[in-house]
């Protein structure tokens, strides 16, 4: 059994393309066909049916922490349950991402991305983390994102480059009252977002409670011309104000005493308007930066609060399909009569949906096989595993169907 750094458990697919191309395959005789469509709905149905379960457990937990809850609590929790409860939520929580194939990202890995400052793409923001009671962030895709922008010389030019980034991003968190968070967020609450393509170094552009960083080269520019700009007004002002000393003492004709004045001012207030400018101009600056922001993350956000459960659990369900069904059909197919082992079946799956699809993934074939047995639709003899046949398989799963709700006692 292979297993792979650089690969992940992960399959892109959709059931319903997978069915199709099951279905297609060349083992698989036009005899066969339906009854494996059948049991590609029959599975579907299983595991939608207890992934519902799930889905209400979590909607269950969420719901006493939902920003965007329009329902009234018949049962508030007590404020001393709240931790408690916040910590079931984070938990369960976690495993759901585990299912969904995520990874949880340490607080080592976003470290590391805040000190990369930011991407071509990206804006730099400073992350204050005593804003955080709570903060988990999961990934998952590790790929090269193309992004298109202008060249710095020739701006009519065009130029590509790959990105490495997170290709799904989600952010569990619950705020402190904190000088970076506005008084009109409750800080009770607990906040779910979904993010796609966010490139590594821009890993804090997500986050809330940030202060926009401006580029070096920005900081530079405007810092070097204040200064520049302070230092002539300072030289200036010395030698008007010596003029005009020199003229009050009389040292100097008396009419030349208003003129005097007005050199001592004239360089003040140029001093004054060009300091305005550049401090205007350092806004400006700023609001184009936020505007990146905002429209960066208003194209790669997916969903927020409850949606993303509901998104989750749907991604996870068909993960579990997957997996039950890649595993069972090259089971049943291409095994010989004695049975594969574990080994044997994850090597086949793999180089199956490399040379078919260029789909480079490392099946997790002890969560498939579980998932086998789970159905009773596998029997296993010493290491090796044999597929029951498609018309057990399917009376294993009708029985199971069947058996969820016994209301008949007769």
């Amino acid at each position: 059994m292979a297993e792979y750094a650089d690969r992940e458990h992960y399959i892109p697919l959709r059931k319903t393309d997978l069915i199709e191309l099951l279905s297609k395959d060349a083992k698989l005789p036009a005899t066969e066909r339906e009854p494996f469509r059948q049991f590609c709905r029959l599975v579907g149905a299983v595991w939608h049916f207890e992934y519902l379960s799930t889905l209400e457990k979590l909607k269950d937990e969420y719901a006493p922490f939902d920003p965007d809850s329009e329902t009234v609590p018949l049962n508030p929790i007590d404020v001393a349950q709240r931790p408690a409860k916040i910590n079931a939520l984070f938990d369960d929580f976690t495993k759901l991402m585990e299912r969904a194939n995520f990874r949880r990202l340490t607080r080592k890995d976003i470290d590391d991305a805040m000190a990369g400052g930011a991407s071509d793409f990206g804006v730099n923001m400073h992350v204050d983390f005593e804003a955080f009671e709570r903060l988990e962030i999961y990934a998952r895709g590790d790929q090269d994102v193309v992004r298109v922008k202008k060249h710095p010389l020739f701006f009519w030019r065009k130029t590509e480059k790959k990105v490495p980034s997170y290709r799904r991003l989600v952010v569990l968190l619950k705020l402190r009252k904190h000088k970076r968070i506005p008084e009109t967020i409750n800080t009770e609450n607990v906040f779910l977002k979904a993010f796609k393509d966010i490139p590594k170094l821009d890993l804090e552009m997500v986050l809330p409670g940030t202060s926009l960083q401006m580029p070096w080269l920005q900081q530079a520019k405007l810092g070097g011309s204040l200064i520049g700009t302070f230092g002539w007004g300072i030289y200036s002002l010395f030698g008007k104000l010596t003029m005009a000393i020199y003229a009050l003492m009389g040292w100097i004709a008396a009419a030349t005493v208003s003129i005097a004045e007005f050199a001592v001012l004239a360089p003040l207030g140029i001093l004054l308007g060009y300091g305005y400018k550049q401090w205007m101009g350092y806004q400006v600056t700023k609001q184009q930066y936020a505007k990146m922001l905002v429209e960066s993350l208003y194209y790669q956000s997916l969903d927020n609060n409850r949606g993303v459960l509901t998104m989750l659990l749907d991604e996870a369900e068909e993960q579990e399909c997957r997996e039950t069904l890649l595993a069972y059909f090259y089971l049943w197919k291409y095994a010989p009569a004695e049975g594969w082992d574990s080994n044997q079946l994850d090597d086949y799956v793999e180089m199956e949906l490399e040379s078919k699809l260029k789909l480079k993934v490392d099946f997790e074939i002890g969560d498939a096989l579980e998932k086998l047995e789970k159905l009773q639709i596998v029997r296993k003899f010493g290491d090796k595993y044999r597929a029951e046949p498609i018309d057990k398989a399917l009376e294993r799963l009708d029985h199971r169907w069947d058996n969820y709700f016994q209301y008949n006692r007769g």
